[in-house]
């Protein structure tokens, strides 16, 4: 109780989309390797496990504490996001420090691209030739 919290209002049907997807779902929770400060900017390096890093590339969106980022480097099972002055000034995130366990949600549409090239193969030719139909 007390800790702070990234609240943003839902999309509206209908509304412009100006940004990353991204539905509020925690897919896991990362940990914060290192941090960097520039001024008002800084860079964020997160773990996060290893089922949750074939999701990530670089260039796309990642959730962190539920605030949507551009993942600017990918290593590994290591990302880092960059925070600009206006994130860093209305959200949580320049609250974080080493070792601060955050939220993680990867984007939705590497798994749902995952989801569909995993489908089993319908009807056709060759299944019913194994089966014993041809």
């Amino acid at each position: 109780m007390g800790d702070l919290v990234n609240l943003e209002r839902a999309l509206e049907v209908g509304s412009r989309v100006g940004g990353h997807l991204v539905t509020g779902h925690v897919d896991g929770v990362g940990m914060v390797t290192e941090v960097e400060r520039f001024g008002e900017t800084s860079r964020i390096r997160i773990r996060v496990p290893g089922e949750l890093s074939r999701y990530l590339i670089e260039k796309g969106s990642v959730a962190v504490e539920g605030v949507s980022l551009t993942v600017n480097e990918l290593k590994g099972d290591e990302f880092r996001v960059d925070i600009i002055p206006y994130t860093a000034q209305n959200t949580t995130l320049s609250l974080l420090r080493v070792g601060d366990e955050v939220n993680v949600e990867v984007d939705i549409i590497g798994k749902y691209i995952e989801r569909f090239l995993k489908r089993p193969k319908g009807l056709d030719e060759e299944f019913l030739r194994e089966h014993g139909f041809l």
